[in-house]
C-alpha cells in the first residue's frame, strides 16, 4: 500500500466538475456514513445518485455495509451530498484516496462535514446502541506518521502546520445534545473522545487496555483522516460513532466480534440517527456558519 501517493489540485477539481456538470443540486453539507449507516442518505429528496465508479478519481468501497454511492439532495430545505460507504486505509487505500471526497467536497462549495462510524466501546459506562457525539480524537496512524497531509502543501486547501484543537465544532455538539433531550433518547447518547487504529483486525486485550488507559472512550478504523483534510480545508465538522459492540478489556471475558453484529446494531438505531441528522440540519445557519 502507498500511503504517499500525491494528487494533484487538478485530480480534485476534474471529479468536482464532473460532478457539477451531471447535478443541478449544490451542497452545503456532506454526510459520511459508516457501517451499516448508509440509510442517512435515503432521507433526501430530489436525489441524484452517482456510482464511485462513474466518478473521475474517485476510489471504490469494498466492504460489507458501504454501498458506495455519491446521493445528492435536499433535506429540511438544505442541499445535501450523501456518501453510501466510504474509504478505509485497511483496503489498500493510500490516505490521499481515503480522503478524496473531502476536498471534492470543498470543490463543491460544502461548508460543514457531518462524519458518522460504528465503533467499540471502551467506556465503562457505554452500551451496545449507545450514540457518542465525538468531542475529540486520537489519530493513531497520523501519530505514526501516517498522514493525510504529507508531503508538499497545497496552499488552496489550507496552511501547512493546521491546528487540530476544537476540530469537532462546539455549537453543533451543544445543539445536537438538546435535540437528543427532545428526541428523549439523552439516556443511550454519550459525548466522549473517538480512536482510529489501522484494523482491519479488532483489537487485542493488551491493544483495548492501553487505549483505555489513554482516555478513549470508543474506538474505529476510519474517520480521523477525513475530519483532518477536512478542517484543513476550513469544513466545520460534527462526528458521531454509534456504539455498535463492547471492546473486551479482560482476560475472563469470552466475548468475540464481528461485522455481522456491528450491521444489526446500526439497522436498530438507524431511525434514530436519521432524525438527529436530519434535525441537526434543519437548525444548522449555513449560510453564515454558524450554529
Amino acid at each position: 500500500m502507498d500511503t504517499q501517493i500525491q494528487l494533484s489540485h487538478e485530480d480534485y477539481q476534474r471529479a468536482a466538475d464532473w460532478l457539477l456538470s451531471q447535478t443541478q443540486h449544490r451542497p452545503k453539507v456532506a454526510i459520511i456514513c459508516g457501517s451499516g449507516l448508509g440509510m442517512l442518505a435515503d432521507g433526501l429528496k430530489c436525489q441524484d445518485s452517482f456510482k464511485y465508479s462513474d466518478i473521475p478519481g474517485f476510489p471504490q468501497s469494498t466492504v460489507k455495509g458501504h454501498a458506495g454511492r455519491l446521493v445528492f439532495g435536499e433535506l429540511k430545505g438544505k442541499t445535501c451530498v450523501c456518501m453510501q460507504g466510504r474509504f478505509h486505509m485497511y483496503e489498500g487505500h493510500s490516505l490521499s484516496k481515503v480522503t478524496f471526497p473531502v476536498r471534492v467536497f470543498k470543490l463543491l462549495g460544502v461548508d460543514t462535514l457531518i462524519v458518522t462510524n460504528a465503533a467499540g466501546s471502551l467506556a465503562d459506562s457505554y452500551n451496545c446502541g449507545d450514540i457518542m457525539i465525538i468531542r475529540d480524537h486520537i489519530n493513531f496512524p497520523g501519530l505514526a506518521g501516517l498522514n493525510p497531509l504529507n508531503g508538499p502543501n497545497d496552499e488552496k486547501f489550507g496552511p501547512r502546520f493546521p491546528p487540530m484543537s476544537g476540530v469537532y465544532d462546539r455549537g453543533l455538539r451543544k445543539m445536537a445534545l438538546d435535540i437528543c433531550k427532545g428526541m428523549g433518547v439523552s439516556q443511550y447518547v454519550q459525548e466522549g473522545v473517538y480512536c482510529m487504529v489501522g484494523g482491519p483486525n479488532f483489537e487485542s486485550i493488551a491493544e483495548a487496555r492501553l487505549l483505555h488507559r489513554l482516555g478513549v472512550d470508543a474506538v474505529g478504523m476510519s474517520t480521523a483522516p477525513e475530519v483532518l483534510v477536512a478542517s484543513h480545508c476550513g469544513i466545520r465538522v460534527f462526528g458521531l460513532s454509534l456504539i455498535t459492540n463492547k471492546v473486551v478489556k479482560s482476560y475472563e471475558d469470552n466475548e468475540t466480534v464481528n461485522h455481522e453484529a456491528v450491521l444489526e446494531v446500526s439497522k436498530m438505531r438507524s431511525e434514530t440517527l436519521q432524525a438527529l441528522v436530519t434535525e441537526l440540519i434543519s437548525r444548522m445557519d449555513i449560510n453564515n456558519n454558524t450554529a
